[in-house]
């Protein structure tokens, strides 16, 4: 009796032999574990987009934060100047007023 074309899968699996049947687990294991693989690497290359948007963010704040503080430097810098001159005239006038 001729075997129909619409056999199931474990019709099939049932007509081979113990070295076939190892050979088909190892081939659908080796695809399991690849698709496995490839989901991981699809996720690790999103974390690795998401860390450098965030780096890319982080560092426009560092420099943000660079220029504000070279800023306030400056400004500091000035405010120091005015008050030693303001000192200075200061301690000139009282010199001149006792001379």
């Amino acid at each position: 009796m001729a075997e129909s074309p619409s056999q199931t899968g474990a019709q099939l699996v049932a007509h081979q032999s113990p070295g076939q049947q190892a050979e088909s687990d190892l081939t659908s294991l080796i695809f399991e574990m690849s698709q496995q693989v490839q989901m991981g690497m699809e996720n690790m290359l999103k974390m690795v987009n998401e860390i450098d948007q965030n780096s890319v963010g982080i560092k426009e704040e560092i420099e943000k934060s660079k220029d504000f503080a070279m800023e306030k430097k400056r400004v500091l810098e000035e405010e120091k100047e005015q008050f030693q001159k303001a000192a200075y005239t200061i301690l000139d006038m009282l010199s001149n007023s006792r001379g």
